[in-house]
């Protein structure tokens, strides 16, 4: 099989295995910290007035479902699970969002949309999962319009003490227990300090975004660094 087949798939598997509980645990896990993350998210795109939203890797569309207060015409959000796109469908639905909120499936890798069309694109905790993050980061370019912008918000690395060394034993040691005891799925809860370990933060990122093709890009550290805003524009 192929290997990005493979890979992806098991990414699917994983988040359709703990969409059941997957909101509980982000709420719990975060100590409710999520909720703040995702409100400076909301602050920046309301300063840009997008007329249309693109909410990648969307899971339970809890951050399109904020950025309704940002006023957008029109809020679209992918997602390769199904069974993460269903809890999102129910929060839609029960919130009477369903005529502004449009979620489907869809491989951030592989964006069904022509050039041009989103005024803001943003990415809540998925760049991480992203097979080929280059490939991914292009595509989001290319269905941004002209002096769009995109956001991402992804976990990061404390690098200070004493916040690394507790971050890092609460992430290897406490996570996946409470994981485990709650979903049933150690290994979905294993793989989410790893994947974060792994992932280019700060500056690393930064670069890459530059070198896909992105401009003004910035970062900004949230909770002493266990999150990050990244922004950036499409020339």
């Amino acid at each position: 099989m192929d290997k990005t087949i493979a890979q992806k798939d098991e990414v699917r598997n994983m988040f359709n295995s703990i969409a059941h509980r997957y909101d509980f645990l982000n709420h719990v896990l975060s100590f409710g910290v999520d909720f703040y993350w995702r409100k400076r998210v909301l602050k920046i795109v309301k300063q840009a007035k997008p007329s249309s939203i693109l909410d990648i890797a969307t899971g339970t569309a809890d951050l399109a479902i904020l950025m309704s207060k940002a006023k957008p015409k029109k809020i679209v959000g992918i997602d390769i699970s199904a069974s993460m796109l269903q809890k999102g469908k129910e929060k839609v639905m029960n919130k009477g969002l369903s005529e502004l909120i449009e979620l489907s499936l869809g491989d951030a890798e592989e964006i069904e949309f022509p050039d041009n069309q989103f005024d803001v694109a943003m990415v809540a905790f998925g760049v991480r999962n992203f097979e080929n993050l280059e490939r991914g980061l292009k595509e989001i370019l290319r269905v941004i319009k002209p002096n769009g912008q995109i956001l991402i918000l992804e976990f990061s690395k404390p690098e200070h003490f004493p916040l690394k060394q507790l971050y890092s034993f609460y992430s290897f040691q406490i996570l996946p227990l409470i994981g485990k005891i709650v979903s049933s799925d150690a290994s979905a809860y294993t793989y989410l300090p790893k994947s974060v370990a792994h992932f280019p933060a700060y500056n690393d990122f930064v670069a890459i975004m530059k070198q896909v093709g992105f401009e003004d890009n910035k970062y900004q550290k949230l909770t002493g660094g266990i999150a990050t805003i990244y922004q950036g524009r499409k020339p």
